[in-house]
């Protein structure tokens, strides 16, 4: 099996950002989208679109500059990796894993009558 490809990036996460972004205003901006609202008289379906874009636009676009000078600040989205050396170590150590196809732990073998977890199915039954 092939090993799985890493992208290596420095600076922002920009899918982090992105999908902080999503979930914050859909927690904070579709609340207070709801509650400016009872301030006006929305007559039509036409008038309620147009009331969530003028609203849910600027909502959006605020939370995304905060959510990216956060990223920035605090170098969020990384991964979890405390430091390159870090992140580094881990992947070689998967490279190795692939390289002598030790991808299974023995955690995931059963064990069998003779109490042995690394007999597999196969030999069961055979």
């Amino acid at each position: 099996m092939q090993p799985v490809e890493r992208a290596e990036y420095e600076g922002i996460d920009y899918a982090w950002v992105m999908q902080t972004t999503f979930v914050v205003t859909i927690l904070v901006g579709a609340p207070a989208a709801a509650l400016l609202s009872t301030l006006v008289t929305l007559e039509s379906w036409g008038a309620r679109a147009a009331f969530a874009v003028r609203v849910g636009a600027p909502i959006w676009f605020v939370t995304a500059v905060a959510v990216a000078l956060y990223a920035k600040r605090a170098e969020a989205g990384d991964g979890g990796a405390a430091t390159d050396d870090d992140a580094d170590e881990k992947i070689d150590s998967d490279d190795n894993d692939a390289a002598t196809g030790d991808d299974a732990t023995d955690d995931d073998a059963e064990p069998t009558e003779d109490g042995d977890p690394t007999t597999n199915e196969a030999e069961k039954r055979g």
